[in-house]
């Protein structure tokens, strides 16, 4: 059985066979450790997270287990094309990894402020390896934005952002890793629907067993996609007949693109512009507002930061205060939504269009993050909740989670009390908060 892909049927519907094949140097060595912050994008999603007990080394009796899940899996992997062979070798050897199992209790606690996380994703060496590689890759990212119609430098960006252009790809073995979470039931639909795509990508040979590397949550290749996402999305752009995201950068640079343009990736249009917001604006007004076009911003008084002016008025955007009122604003476009549809974060894909620009040779923000602005940790966040929730603001469960829930409230409470309503969570609005009780 062929798992037939959407990257085929995009070739088929446009005569072509494949891309050129092209020009590819060395691939540099998969080492070091993966970071353990984030899963990134949705070839890599977001996942929840919750205290799992840690594994020891198995014993016989753990191991017999573990043999006995991992037989469970042969039906539905067999129902997908899987033959016994490949089955085999794909968990020959394969006993669960306590490191896995440490990395869900790992995972960064959200305390790092937007503009920290900026000047880390989008660092001066960053900057310079990308363009870098833009030269480098010249050929085939002429190919891919010629034939997907992606802009050359969000794939680029995207590269930088998930393995720093290929400098580290992931340190497990995705197979064990996947098998790994699921036994031990961590979102184990989940990640046992990955696991059996898995197997179908070694099916079809793409890659050997002991050559899938990726993420301790299963995330492959040089732009990290999720198994279910590398067969929905993933095509082989060079046509030697693998799609090998791990050693075939044009193959990883066209999937990307790829992915981006099946999720509503608008050709020849820009993610988002910042833009400075006149004294006085009700910032209510623009929650009202939503998605505006860029002509009625710009009645509001909204003009592009660094002074020209909106290419496309017709757009529509929404107003982004990242770090509240007192930091840089942005108008957000629609691709700047498909590119958190890679991962779901504002952050996140503020660093992709960013790192994108300056790749491209664009100039810094105009106006920097406050550098004295402190990210809230994780008890603060359920004190703001409590807080807010104790006057009688809906905040959903408090949980230290700052979602769309607990955003609502503090906009409602900034209003009521004649604060800036931007919906930003601050030390400031807690002990305003504090001081009304």
């Amino acid at each position: 059985m062929v798992f037939v892909n959407e990257g085929a049927r995009w070739f088929a519907r446009r005569n072509i066979r494949n891309a050129p094949m092209l020009h590819q140097p060395a691939s540099r060595p998969v080492s070091g450790s993966r970071r353990a912050t984030r899963l990134f994008g949705a070839p890599i999603l977001a996942l929840a997270l919750f205290g799992v007990a840690l594994l020891a080394a198995p014993s016989s009796a753990q191991a017999k287990s573990f043999q006995s899940f991992i037989e469970e899996l042969w039906p539905a992997a067999h129902k997908r094309g899987v033959s016994r062979a490949t089955f085999n070798a794909a968990f020959h050897g394969v006993t669960p990894d306590a490191k896995v199992m440490q990395s869900t209790r790992r995972q960064a606690e959200f305390t790092e402020t937007t503009g920290a996380y900026l000047a880390r994703r989008v660092s001066d060496a960053r900057i310079e390896n990308g363009r870098a590689k833009a030269k480098e890759w010249e050929r085939a990212l002429d190919a891919v934005e010629r034939q997907i119609g992606v802009d050359r430098y969000v794939v680029l960006s995207i590269w930088g952002n998930e393995t720093n252009f290929g400098g580290y790809l992931g340190g497990h073995n995705v197979i064990q890793a996947l098998a790994t979470l699921t036994y031990n039931g961590y979102r184990a639909d989940f990640f046992r629907k990955e696991l059996i795509n898995a197997l179908v990508i070694l099916q079809q040979g793409h890659v050997k067993p002991q050559d899938m590397a990726g993420s301790w949550a299963g995330a492959m290749g040089h732009t990290q996609f999720m198994p279910s996402s590398f067969n929905a999305y993933a095509i082989d752009f060079t046509g030697d007949g693998r799609r090998d995201i791990w050693t075939t950068i044009p193959d990883a640079l066209g999937s990307t693109a790829f992915y981006l343009k099946k999720r509503g990736w608008r050709t020849g249009e820009t993610w988002g512009y910042e833009v400075t917001v006149p004294r006085g604006f009700d910032l209510r007004q623009a929650k009202k507002m939503g998605k505006a076009t860029l002509a009625q911003w710009s009645r509001h008084g909204i003009r592009r930061a660094n002074g020209q002016g909106f290419p496309r008025p017709s757009d529509k955007a929404w107003l982004h205060l990242p770090a509240g009122a007192n930091g840089p604003a942005f108008l957000m476009l629609p691709n700047f939504d498909v590119i958190k549809r890679y991962n779901n974060s504002n952050n996140y894909a503020l660093a992709v269009g960013h790192l994108a620009d300056r790749i491209r040779g664009g100039d810094d923000f105009v106006h920097p993050f406050p550098v004295e602005q402190k990210a809230l940790s994780e008890g603060q966040r359920t004190e703001l909740q409590t807080l807010l929730a104790s006057r009688g603001y809906p905040v959903g469960e408090i949980d230290g989670v700052i979602g769309m829930q607990t955003r609502e409230a503090i906009h409602a409470y900034q209003a009521s009390a004649g604060l800036p309503s931007d919906g930003h969570p601050s030390e400031d609005l807690i002990k305003h908060l504090q001081k009304r009780r």
